[in-house]
């Protein structure tokens, strides 16, 4: 097999690749020895590695370790957890950290998502860049040992489930709240396993008023039942269509890596993830105040894309809206930089100061669960508070030539007397009164595809749909 170009599949944030094609063991090799070497000279002396349940994962991390340990670092290995649960041990333990997963992506596919100790972030700008040149040198040198004047370092296998799960209990408390049948679609990912333990008794922990409904709890990386990415509609609707069956009071279905969550009403009806970003902000405001911070101090970090609920409902409660561009890189950053207690991205991610600023839709799903369980309204009536606006979603568009598409837009949308920025392509904001509905509208190229993504929110249905459909005329070179 030749060997992979690495430029084709490490990514700006993690590596993610067809198997074994691209990713393969001689390339974990190559990888996790570049990873050591990048590390070690942050004065790290191991790597906690972690796998998701894709058939690939084992070999592929315990290759990984491998790399490590030849370059003279000890290599910690937890086996199967999700990626908040890597996050945890790479905090907890203050190791960098190594996961194995291609997340929701089809089961040809495997990837690595990398972290410093403390769970920070590596990205193309951080160090990605230099692991994968590094890792392409060796691999084009054929070279497959450690270097003759370094002590290999150890391996080590350690289990933090339970941990983790006793981590995240003390963060949310959810012994006191009324009883709720929860429905759980895992997707046949690592929620499977981490759901048990948190929200369960399956790590020893005690029991909680939650009657869990589990959906797909089989741990396998073939995905036999739907993809594990429930931002796509149609891989809810078994977990909408369970809800409602069960007469349940909540749904909640995770990606296949478990790292982010998705929540459905009582109806059956998505909650949108902005919503639960300004549930999960109000909370944290609370708590803070509620432990003596003057409620101005207090951050927090939103995308660009959020709803305008989200900046607004954090206004209301006296603290800081901080708006970031689209991207996990990005959103810890702000939130380290700003020292945030809560970050949100309207893809489902959530991050928490009091987990590393890393994300972890486990925690946030909890967050939920407890706002639910301590008042009497069934989640519809929650969540409505956060649900202010009618918004359409992410629609994408293939281009030829984003500039002028996106030139089209700005042309048209200062007719409409918007003001605009570009923080993170372009946002189009038309405050409206007297009469004139708001709306705003974000368009934003992507890094990888001739595409443009545009979202669209405005006060009302109609005026979200009149905006969507002539910006989407102009980028499609319909007028």
């Amino acid at each position: 097999m030749p060997v992979p170009v690495l430029t084709d599949f490490v990514k700006a944030y993690d590596v993610r690749g067809v198997v074994p094609e691209q990713l393969n063991v001689d390339v974990a090799w190559a990888i996790g020895a570049a990873f050591a070497r990048l590390v070690a000279a942050d004065g790290a002396t191991g790597v906690v590695i972690g796998h998701d349940m894709r058939p690939s994962s084992p070999e592929l991390s315990r290759a990984f370790a491998d790399g490590v340990t030849a370059h003279g670092l000890d290599a910690t290995l937890i086996g199967l957890c999700s990626t908040d649960g890597l996050y945890y041990a790479s905090g907890a333990l203050d190791l960098p950290g190594a996961m194995f997963t291609a997340s929701h992506n089809p089961a040809r596919y495997n990837g690595i998502k990398l972290c410093r100790a403390g769970a920070r972030p590596v990205g193309q700008d951080s160090g990605l860049a230099t692991v994968r040149d590094t890792a392409q040198a060796l691999l084009d040198s054929g070279t497959s040992a450690g270097p003759t004047d370094v002590e290999p370092g150890t391996l080590h296998e350690r289990d933090v489930l339970a941990d983790y799960a006793a981590f995240l209990r003390g963060l949310v408390d959810l012994s006191g709240g009324r009883p709720l049948k929860v429905v759980v679609d895992a997707g046949n990912g690592m929620g499977g396993h981490t759901v048990p333990a948190v929200l369960g008794t399956g790590a020893g922990l005690p029991e909680l008023p939650l009657d869990v409904v589990p959906l797909y709890f089989e741990l396998d990386g073939t995905f036999p039942n739907h993809e594990a990415n429930p931002l796509e509609p149609e891989n809810l609707r078994d977990l909408q269509a369970a809800v409602v069956r069960e007469g349940a009071d909540i749904g909640l279905a995770f990606d296949g890596d478990a790292d982010r969550c998705f929540v459905v009403d009582e109806r059956g009806e998505p909650v949108s993830p902005s919503a639960v970003t300004a549930l999960v902000a109000s909370r944290e405001v609370a708590r803070e105040v509620a432990a003596g911070r003057d409620a101005a101090e207090v951050g927090i970090v939103y995308n660009v894309i959020s709803s305008a609920a989200v900046p607004e409902i954090i206004g209301e409660q006296g603290a800081r809206g901080i708006r970031t561009r689209v991207g996990h890189s990005f959103i810890k950053a702000e939130m380290a930089r700003e020292d945030a207690v809560f970050g949100g991205e309207h893809s489902a991610h959530y991050y928490f100061r009091d987990f590393w600023f890393a994300d972890t839709g486990m925690l946030a799903a909890m967050h939920v669960l407890a706002a639910l369980g301590e008042q009497d309204e069934p989640l519809s009536r929650l969540t409505a508070a956060y649900s202010r606006y009618a918004a359409s979603g992410e629609i994408n568009s293939t281009v030829t030539d984003a500039g002028a598409a996106t030139g089209r837009v700005r042309e048209w949308a200062a007719g409409q007397g918007a003001e605009f920025d570009e923080l993170d392509g372009l946002t189009a904001t038309h405050a409206g009164g007297n009469g004139d509905p708001m709306w705003w509208l974000n368009l934003r190229a992507s890094n990888t595809e001739p595409l443009l993504r545009l979202n669209v929110e405005a006060a009302d249905a109609d005026t979200m749909a009149r905006v969507r459909d002539d910006v989407l005329a102009l980028v499609r070179g319909e007028q």
